[in-house]
């Protein structure tokens, strides 16, 4: 277990060239126990992705990128302990399930934090800067879509600010699933 306190770890956004440490730190995260109701995709479809898809997926998540936010926790020990992707998705476009968006929004995707650095507040940081540049790029909203069953994403999303906003999708993985959207409106 890691003794490191949560604000002994460095929060920032990735760097282009750091795309192998992108990989792995998702790859990783596919591995997670609750990885089949945390994430749309799985491993193996991960896995044998090319190195071009995840240096596109850098280059457009990374620092400067005014378009989608990728930002780690290093440990002290500069492992990178954690992640978080903010997409931002403009009025008009049609979100990943098909519906249309309204308002310019952030959508909070890819949140984990490696088991060994949980239970320190360290994902709240990491939502934090994510919606910290959600707000500089004139988001209206910031959203995500926390599985039904995953009740410790559910209460984890809550004690950072979001709330339910009533919309369920639902979707076909493995059998009929249910996503909910949590809503963080922008500070007053």
């Amino acid at each position: 277990m890691n003794t490191a306190a949560c604000d002994d770890y460095r929060i920032r956004a990735i760097r282009t060239d750091e795309w192998p440490t992108v990989k792995q730190l998702c790859l990783d995260s596919l591995r997670d126990p609750v990885a089949d109701i945390a994430f749309l995709t799985t491993y193996e479809q991960a896995v044998a992705e090319p190195d071009s898809f995840w240096q596109e997926r850098a280059a457009g998540a990374a620092e400067g990128s005014g378009t989608a936010r990728q930002v780690i926790a290093e440990a002290p020990d500069g492992t990178w302990a954690g992640t978080v992707t903010v997409l931002l998705e403009e009025a008009g476009e049609k979100d990943w399930a098909g519906y249309p968006v309204e308002r310019r929004q952030a959508h909070v995707v890819g949140v984990f934090v490696r088991p060994e650095h949980r239970g320190n507040g360290l994902v709240k940081r990491l939502v934090d800067a994510g919606v910290a540049w959600a707000w500089e790029q004139r988001a209206e909203r910031v959203r995500l879509f926390v599985h039904e069953e995953n009740a410790r994403a559910q209460a984890a999303y809550r004690k950072i600010g979001f709330r339910p906003s009533g919309r369920v999708v639902s979707f076909t993985k493995n059998a009929a699933e249910n996503e909910l959207e949590f809503v963080l409106e922008p500070p007053a």
